[in-house]
């Protein structure tokens, strides 16, 4: 009787647990479903916020470009093609419209009729927004140009009119029933009045995002317009990108344009890497701690420009510069393959490329000791990496990285340590012209300062 008792509960219990798993899985499937659903008229993580809490709460932000754009003539368009051919041509215009705006990150607000409002610096803040719309503005006059050669003989039946400004904006989700996320401020209305003060086949800007954007894009000064609370704006019609910026059409960046905005993107991954190291590293990293990583992040740049590499190249050893020891918040002694490791899961959202990130990680390899460096731009990261060896600070950072080391058990007592450190700067060469006219001889006079103070700690038996 009993083994029947426990055999009938274990049973029961046993449907039971089937029937709560069946109904979790389809719990998760309609939140995985909500999730789709609201991403697709809310930013994702604000889609995210809306579901975990029930709420978004509205947020200010400092910088941020707003783009208006709107089709003209429309009743001659009507007079030219039917109802059917109208919508259909309306619909692949907007959804060129998305891919570029996607393809920059910006981020797509709504659409009213024949009008199309979208908006960067949202909702992530970014340094780069106004670049990446004003590019996007200029892309979009060459999609329309495109589509007119295409489906109408060339004939300028769809013409285009832009507005842009860059400013502060407050940003929230509205509505019950139906959501979507807006924007609002002086910024909105001023680019409105942009738009509607611009001319088909323009972009019209005003001075706040001109003074940004002039040494990529061409830009003409057109006037001033009254704004209502600011007295007379300055308004400006970009062209195109700069000719050594743009491939054989002015609406089409070039690489070397990519490059510049990837330097501008470089401050917003400095900020978020720098934040992540303070607030992450072991307190025991007395050598291999922020300011360490802020040292060769900037003799990289320093010998970069002086040994004259190109753009591309001082970006990716910068790059390689930031993460070079950002594995340490992970693992000590294989920090360079932990670093490599983050830098292929972040750059991507950074806007580089895979064959960038496959150069950066071989950069940060080459840091590992023994250095053996095999181009100029792994040349210049050891050098920046050793960089101490020849700095008049070098006993005290010598005895922060034996702190370090003692405490990982890495290296046994002081005096041994600094036979490591007499044997290794006799045999090390820095590798750049630069490196070795700006540290050599400091290198030479530091290894004397060791030897000597290395004779008076022999002689003292507390150490």
């Amino acid at each position: 009787m009993m083994l029947y008792v426990r055999y009938y509960y274990t049973k029961k219990s046993f449907a039971l647990q089937q029937k709560l798993f069946v109904r979790t899985e389809e719990l998760l499937r309609e939140r995985q479903k909500t999730e789709n659903l609201l991403s697709r008229v809310l930013p994702r993580e604000k889609a995210k916020e809306l579901i975990d809490q029930g709420k978004v709460d509205a947020q200010k932000f400092q910088m941020v470009t707003v783009l208006f754009a709107d089709i003209q003539g429309f009743t001659k368009i009507t007079d030219e093609i039917n109802a059917d051919s109208l919508i259909d041509q309306l619909d692949r215009l907007f959804f060129e419209f998305d891919s570029i705006v996607e393809k920059y990150g910006i981020e797509k607000i709504k659409t009213i009729g024949d009008a199309y409002m979208c908006a960067g610096g949202i909702p992530h803040p970014n340094r780069t927004n106004p670049f990446e719309v004003v590019a996007a503005a200029v892309e979009m006059m060459g999609c329309m140009q495109k589509l007119n050669q295409q489906l109408n003989n060339g004939k300028e039946i769809w013409e285009l009119r832009i507005g842009i400004d860059t400013g502060p904006v407050i940003a929230g989700i509205v509505g019950r029933n139906k959501l979507t996320y807006d924007i609002w401020g002086t910024t909105v209305n001023i680019a409105s009045r942009m738009e509607s003060a611009s001319e088909p086949g323009k972009i019209n800007i005003s001075e706040n995002t001109y003074l940004v954007v002039r040494d990529l894009f061409e830009c003409k000064f057109r006037g001033k317009i009254p704004i209502k609370n600011k007295g007379d704006v300055n308004m400006y019609f970009v062209e195109g990108f700069l000719p050594k910026f743009s491939e054989s059409s002015r609406y089409i960046p070039n690489n070397d344009f990519r490059v510049e905005l990837q330097l501008v993107r470089l401050a917003d991954l400095e900020e978020f890497v720098l934040e992540k190291l303070e607030k992450g590293l072991p307190k025991n990293l007395y050598y291999h701690n922020l300011k360490h990583t802020v040292d060769v992040y900037t003799q990289v740049e320093l010998i970069g420009r002086a040994e004259n590499i190109p753009n591309e190249d001082l970006l990716l050893v910068r790059t390689a510069a930031l993460f070079h020891d950002m594995g340490h918040l992970i693992d000590y002694a294989t920090h360079e393959e932990m670093s490599v490791k983050m830098a292929h899961e972040i750059l991507p959202r950074y806007g580089y490329t895979p064959e960038q990130i496959a150069r950066v990680a071989e950069i940060i390899m080459a840091t590992k000791l023994p250095p053996k460096p095999k181009n100029i731009l792994e040349e210049i990261i050891c050098d920046a990496d050793l960089d101490y060896l020849g700095r008049t600070d070098f006993i005290p950072v010598s005895n922060a990285l034996y702190k370090e080391l003692h405490e990982h058990g890495m290296v046994g007592s002081l005096h041994d340590w600094n036979l490591i450190q007499i044997d290794f700067i006799q045999k090390h060469q820095y590798f750049t012209q630069t490196a070795r006219r700006l540290r050599n001889v400091n290198k030479d006079v530091q290894l004397k300062n060791l030897k000597r103070w290395m004779n008076e700690l022999e002689n003292d038996t507390s150490l």
